[in-house]
């Protein structure tokens, strides 16, 4: 590394940059020195916004550019061109000897024409290469002085910091001292854990002589994992609250359902199945019948998914669970035996195995809060839809007729059947309206899952467990006991891991209902028992 700067320095002191595209110093890229061949490459790169500096620089990522007799020539096609100058040369060389990069340098050409789009007019392309740049530097400290001049130019507020922590790493490598210690400073606001290896180095007195240097890098590293910690923090929060979302939608038509008609329904998650298999038939009719309009499928799944699930629901309802009321031993092995019957069916129709089922375009991607932080955008979409559907489950609950018969059967059945409630009908749309959120769950699940026939088994255990610690009935305490499961079991899974959490979770939930049967939120009603 040291002899590579001493070359680069030599290069620069000579003439360097002003004289990049010397015939005689270009014949170094033919050199069987490596060292000799890489100084010649990153005295390319230090004059990388040259046009003929860019022309060669191009000519190398490609593997263009040969040694014919004493000069260094480009074969472009039928022509061949002079390396320096670029004009044709005629009568052109016979049989030149193509010049073979190897790995390292080949990295070391293409982050120089990264760089050089540094200087572009076009702010896309200027906030692209910078991005590339500071995934995969390679080698950085060649480029400084163009990472320099970029940084001198750049007004951009979302460009200038990236370009900051590029020329920061760059000048890690420089001998200035002075210069290495700003670097440190510099990269001491970053949160990326590639900083953070860049740094550790610097601990050590055998990489780093410089002991206020060391001690300004151990600062460095302390203040970037704080950062570090606060992104992998909020990172486990958001995906608890996605799980939370997806065990919301598998819940809120169980506590319907539980609250209303008391049916322990074990079938529950096949309906989040049939769900899923809704939007994977509609992705396959778009693609089928409407190719233009493939990345608005999931929209059209959404009332599918809906209404064929309570379709099940309400025909499982009528032909099996009416006849089993107030025998809950019964009705969950008939339910078992139902949902066996739904798995069996989905194999028959879809197959055993799993089936593609795609994002679409506007659901692809993420918000990048942090360098270690990024928030897809289907996890995103699936929050605002457990949102949305939790509103419309809490109008129709709180502001409809329908809403006001389900409350009345949950408080007190009886009593509702004797002032004219048709208790038998709620049931059934009740029991409809369960199994169609659960398909609306489906549909989100199918963003971020496998779709399969086995698919809703991992779920039915932990819907009834928000069900049961929300509350019976509950839509407050559905919402709250999903969202604190769904966060307590990330955190539990990054500390003991997925088995050890689950069952930790299940320990908690039974202490938690040994203490208060009621759940976080209890009924209200004379005859609630």
């Amino acid at each position: 590394m040291k002899r590579l700067l001493f070359l680069i320095s030599l290069y620069l002191w000579a003439g360097g940059v002003a004289a990049a595209l010397d015939p005689a110093r270009l014949k170094d890229l033919a050199s069987d020195d490596f060292d000799v061949k890489q100084a010649a490459v990153a005295t390319l790169a230090a004059a990388g916004d040259d046009t003929d500096a860019q022309r060669l620089l191009k000519a190398l990522s490609e593997d263009a550019v040969a040694v014919a007799g004493e000069r260094l020539v480009i074969v472009a096609g039928d022509q061949v061109l002079d390396a320096a100058t670029g004009a044709a040369i005629k009568p052109a060389p016979a049989n030149p000897e193509s010049i073979n990069l190897n790995n390292s340098l080949r990295q070391q050409v293409d982050g120089a024409l990264a760089a050089v789009r540094l200087l572009s007019t076009d702010r896309a392309e200027r906030l692209t290469a910078a991005r590339a740049l500071l995934a995969d530097m390679g080698e950085g400290a060649p480029l400084l002085p163009l990472f320099d001049k970029a940084l001198a130019q750049e007004q951009d507020r979302e460009i200038k910091p990236i370009l900051v922590q590029l020329a920061a790493q760059a000048a890690l490598g420089s001998p200035d001292v002075a210069r290495r210690l700003q670097a440190v400073r510099d990269l001491a606001g970053s949160g990326s854990p590639a900083v953070k290896a860049l740094l550790l180095p610097l601990l050590d007195p055998a990489n780093e002589p410089e002991e206020k240097l060391r001690l300004e890098a151990g600062t460095a590293i302390k203040a970037i994992d704080a950062r570090l910690a606060w992104s992998d923090t909020a990172g486990q929060i958001f995906t608890g609250i996605s799980l939370g979302s997806i065990l919301l939608l598998a819940a809120l038509g169980l506590a319907i359902t539980y609250g209303v008609m008391g049916v322990i329904n074990m079938a529950h998650g096949e309906l989040l199945m049939v769900g899923a298999y809704s939007a994977y038939a509609m992705q396959a009719l778009f693609r089928a019948k409407f190719p233009e309009f493939v990345d608005y499928y999931v929209l059209a799944a959404v009332p599918v998914a809906f209404f064929v699930a309570a379709a099940v629901g309400m025909l499982m309802e009528r032909t099996v669970i009416r006849h089993l009321y107030g025998r809950p031993l019964e009705t969950l092995l008939a339910t078992w035996g139902l949902s066996l019957v739904l798995i069996q069916a989905a194999r028959l129709l879809f197959g055993a195995q799993n089936v593609e089922v795609a994002n679409p375009a506007w659901m692809s991607g993420g918000v990048q809060l942090a360098e270690n932080l990024s928030l897809p955008w289907n996890r995103l979409v699936i929050v605002a839809f457990s949102g949305f559907v939790l509103l419309l489950v809490w109008l129709m609950m709180n502001k409809t007729r329908l809403g006001m018969f389900v409350r009345a059967v949950t408080q007190n059945r009886p009593m509702a059947g004797c002032v004219g409630v048709p208790t038998a009908r709620i049931d059934t749309l009740a029991f409809g309206i369960g199994s169609g959120i659960a398909g609306l769950g489906g549909v989100a699940l199918s963003q971020i899952a496998n779709v399969g026939p086995d698919m809703g088994q991992g779920y039915i255990v932990d819907s009834f467990m928000v069900v049961v610690l929300g509350g019976v009935g509950q839509l407050a305490g559905a919402v709250w006991a999903a969202l604190g499961l769904g966060i307590v079991t990330k955190f539990l899974e990054g500390w003991a891991g997925a088995v050890i959490a689950k069952i930790l979770v299940l320990v908690f939930i039974i202490i938690f209902i040994q203490k208060r049967p009621q759940g976080l939120f209890a009924l209200k009603g004379r005859f609630v028992d």
